[in-house]
């Protein structure tokens, strides 16, 4: 924000101009909240609480179509990996090659994707214990995951 000071008939007016780079905008924005503080908050309350009812019924609706687009689906399917403990470097990548995957590594039967577990439901296999870094053994049907047959093929070979 630029200050300048304008003289008329021996009276100095100070005039402001608009911030020409972003810097000067971020200034000119921090020292307008600093002054309006009390007023800015209090006119966001004011909004939130007239208009609650009516985002929480935007957002439920939002969400609710957000999650039928692919990457809504890819969205909620990462952060439930996240949730259950699995840990990776590239999430993309990942979920490509979950999507790929046709066959179960184990069994080798044809995976499928239900809203509900089936035996066949395609289920990303990782290790418990591993809490520290990439922990990921494998796309597995849900028969083998729950059967934990990675687990212990691999401490035969121990």
């Amino acid at each position: 924000m630029r200050i300048s000071y304008l003289n008329v008939n021996d009276i100095y007016y100070i005039v402001y101009s608009m911030p020409k780079t972003k810097e000067d905008k971020k200034q000119y924005d921090r020292l307008h909240y600093l002054k309006n503080k009390e007023k800015i908050k209090e006119k966001n309350r004011l909004h939130y609480l007239n208009n609650k009812d009516n985002n929480k019924d935007k957002i439920k609706e939002y969400n609710k179509e957000y999650r039928q687009t692919e990457q809504g689906k890819k969205t909620w399917r990462i952060s439930k990996w996240k949730q259950y403990g699995i840990l990776c470097f590239d999430w993309n990548l990942l979920y490509d090659i979950f999507l790929s995957t046709t066959t179960c590594e184990f069994c080798e039967v044809e995976l499928t994707v239900d809203r509900y577990n089936t035996s066949t439901t395609k289920c990303l296999d990782h290790d418990h214990s591993i809490t520290d870094k990439f922990n990921i053994r494998g796309v597995l049907c849900n028969s083998c995951n729950i059967k934990d047959v990675l687990k212990i093929t691999t401490q035969s070979f121990i």
